[in-house]
Formats: C-alpha cells, structure tokens, sequence
C-alpha cells in the first residue's frame, strides 16, 4: 500500500487548485490504478474529479473498479450516462462492467445500456445481470478464448489468436463440442508440444473443473481452493459453456463476505465503514443494542422473581457474572467451529448428529473441569457455612457449559438449512440467550438447594 504524506497531498491539492493539467498528468502517469484510487480517497470530490479526467479511458476504468464502493457512486453520480458507458463501460470486462451498473439506479441502468456501441457487449451486460450477484453466474465474465474439439492445430491458433485480441489475460483455452458444450481445456503448452496435432479433442484436457451458473459464490470459492484454480468455466444445466470465473473476482467476493460476517458476529445489523454518517452508524449498532438492553431487563426479571433465595444468601449474587461469562464464551466458541466448518467445507450438515454429540462430550469435559475447580475455590473460600452456594455455583455451571456448548452448535446448523447466514450465531445472539438462559438455571437450582439446606 502506498503512503501519502500530508505533504504530497498538500503539492497535490496545489495542482488541482490551479488546475495544471501537464503537472497532474506528470504525478499520474507512472501510477498504477490501484494508487491513485487510494490517492482519490485522501482527495475532496472536486480534486478526485479533476484528476479523473485527465486519465486514458483504460486507466480510468481500471481505477474505478479501485475505488470502494461509497467513493465510486460518489463519482458517477456526478456523470451523465453517456459518458460512464463510453468511458467506463466499453473498457470494461462484462464481469466488472455488471458489478457497476449493479450498484446504480434500474433507470439509470437502462439509459447506460443504451449508449454501449457495441450490441454484443450490451447483451452479454443484460444476461448476466439476469444472475443473482451471490451465484457463480452473477461473479463470471464472458471474456475467454474458445475453440472447437474438431479444429485443427493450424485453426485453432488462428482462431485464438483473432479472439486474444480483445483480451487483457489468457488463463485458459477452452474447448467446445458443436453445440457449445464444454469438452475440456487446452493447455498452451500443448500448442508448442503438438503444432501439427490433427483435431484439438486428440491433445485437450478433458473433463476440467467446472462449475454451473446458479452455484453459491461460498462453493465456487472452496473448488478454487480445492483444485488451486486461476480461472474456472461456467456452464448452464446442460453444461454448455457460458463464461468464466477468475481467482481475483473470488478472492474480492471472498472478502466482502468475510467482513460482512466479521460485522454481523460484532452485532451491526448492515455494512459500515468507519467513514459513514453518524446517522447510519447508528442505525447499524441500534438494534442488537437493543436486543441486549431487553436481555438485562429479562435477566433482572427473573432475578426479581428469586429475589428470596438471594435473600437467604446475598453471597449467590457474587457469581451472576461467572455463570453468564463462562455461558456466552462457551456459546460463542461452539458456534465459531460450526460457522467455520461450514464456511470451508469441512462440516457437512448431513453430519449435525454427529457434530451435537461431539461438542457435548467437548462441554461435558469443560464443565467438570471448570465446575470442579470452583467448588474446591469455594470450599475453602465461604466455608461450611456456605454449602448451598458452593454446589449451586457448580452445578449451575456444569448445566450452563452443557447448554450452552449444544446451542451454540445448533443454532449455526439450524441457519444454515434455513438458508441464513450462520455468522449471526457468533455474535450477540448467542451470548444474550446464554445469559439469560444461563441465569435462568443458576436461579432454578439455587433456589431449590437453598431450600433443601435449610
């Protein structure tokens, strides 16, 4: 990452206040895209403007795709639709060029689409928008180079090499049968190895690793993992080839939705960024804030209604924040193994079974330890004259620790086949429902030993 000291960006603003278009294109052109996006950040709207139009269409394409997702709408917001199709979208793959004109207006869409020159574009834009955008359809592009499995050597080199012409990167040759279908790959190796080979289909790859168009981003991720993959085909349900995917555009989606767990598991309800309103912040934070501002009036409810046995021994009070502690940590833990499982693929949910028996035995060891360690603190701690309270704190712990490790598996698993993002489960929900939960039984069996000593 590129440091800008306060000042570069002084002699920046120099620039652009003067609007000295040699000195600006001077600063810019050994920049890569990735740079100036980054120094845009640092710059008011009207600065980042004037620099933005002193790019090559093709930088300033790549730049725009730079940008996070506030500061690109901030920009385009200002340009008439003509100019971001001719500037923009034309300099575009389709992959990229979807991902823009998703996040606009469905009017200002359409008004885009209209002023792309070339109709092929356009058509393979308007198909894939068709895609939901959390689908290996609504991630690929249709830039690729294609050849036939009956083409010759000869042919296909020619052919390949009409087709590289409007490419930025060659990952792979794909090979096709007469209806399009996908047959296999052909490595560039192979176009040195066998330059007189009679048909492609004799030296191909075949049955390469694909995915269909309506696959889950989350599995087309794990296969790029799996099968360490640069680029992967698309195909439809009768596998005829209908794009490709690269490991950038994954890796991208990869981290939009790690950090989109990261936030839900913290308790915020949307994405935020720390550059956002007040306003919006707030109403990010709000309602688990909320949620857990009923959790404490729930639990002072049922210590209200237990309010006798606290009376016999005030010492029970000591270790509220023990039992809903240990709970929401337990709780938590669970919950993060089973999110994880499920986000790499090593937890299948034909194995829920499996996987509720295991964190029990897990939270059975865990509460014997913990609980026993507690009762012989508390034994020699409050004395003969504390008995109840010593085995009350114990035993609600065991039960606590047992919960909470099951319910903390559950809950992800349950999510996840009702198709909901399991991370909510990491986050406050599991904790405030362990600790009213975790209360709950600390005061159940604390009251009832409480009455048996007397």
């Amino acid at each position: 990452m590129k440091e800008y000291t306060p000042e570069y960006l002084e002699h920046i603003r120099a620039i652009t206040e003067r609007r000295d278009e040699e000195a600006a294109r001077s600063e810019l052109a050994d920049m890569h895209p990735a740079d100036i996006a980054e120094l845009y950040q640092e710059l008011d709207l009207d600065e980042a403007e004037f620099l933005y139009k002193l790019l090559d269409d093709d930088t300033a394409a790549d730049v725009l795709m730079e940008l996070d997702e506030d500061d690109r709408r901030k920009l385009l917001s200002n340009m008439p639709a003509e100019e971001i199709a001719k500037q923009f979208i034309d300099h575009l793959d389709t992959d990229d060029a979807v991902d823009i004109i998703q996040e606009l207006d469905e009017e200002d869409r359409d008004e885009i689409l209209s002023h792309i020159d070339d109709v092929e574009q356009a058509g393979d834009i308007i198909d894939l928008l068709k895609y939901d955008e959390d689908t290996a359809g609504g991630l690929m592009g249709t830039e690729m180079i294609v050849v036939n499995e009956n083409w010759s050597m000869p042919e296909c080199i020619k052919q390949m090499r009409m087709q590289a012409e409007e490419m930025d990167e060659i990952y792979y040759v794909y090979v096709v049968d007469n209806d399009y279908r996908l047959r296999g790959i052909l490595p560039l190796k192979t176009l040195i190895t066998h330059p007189s080979v009679s048909k492609i289909k004799h030296v191909m790859e075949e049955d390469p690793a694909s995915v269909k168009a309506d696959t889950p981003i989350d599995e087309v991720a794990l296969d790029f993992e799996k099968y360490d993959l640069v680029a992967m085909p698309v195909i439809d349900s009768i596998g005829r080839l209908v794009g490709r995917i690269t490991v950038d555009d994954v890796m991208d989606q990869v981290r939009e939705s790690t950090e989109r767990d990261y936030q839900l598991a913290s308790g915020l309800s949307s994405d935020v960024e720390t550059d956002d309103t007040i306003f919006t912040q707030t109403k990010a934070r709000l309602p688990w804030l909320l949620v857990g501002m009923l959790g404490g009036i729930g639990n002072s409810l049922i210590l209200g209604n237990f309010e006798s046995g606290l009376a016999v021994d005030p010492t029970l009070a000591l270790f509220i924040p023990l039992i809903g502690g240990t709970g929401g940590n337990v709780g938590t833990q669970s919950s993060a193994i089973v999110v994880q499982g499920l986000a790499n693929g090593s937890l299948d949910l034909r194995n829920s079974g499996r996987q509720l028996l295991k964190e029990l035995g897990v939270g059975l060891i865990n509460g014997c330890i913990i609980s026993m360690l507690v009762f012989v603190y508390n034994f020699f701690k409050l004395g003969s004259a504390h008995q109840a309270t010593t085995l009350a704190v114990s035993l609600s712990l065991m039960s606590v620790v047992l919960f909470a490790s099951v319910f903390g598996t559950f809950v992800p698993l349950t999510l996840e086949r009702l198709k909901i993002d399991p991370a909510l489960a990491t986050g406050p929900f599991i904790s405030i429902t362990n600790d009213i939960i975790g209360m709950l039984i600390y005061m159940v069996i604390s009251s009832a030993l409480i009455l048996s000593f007397a």
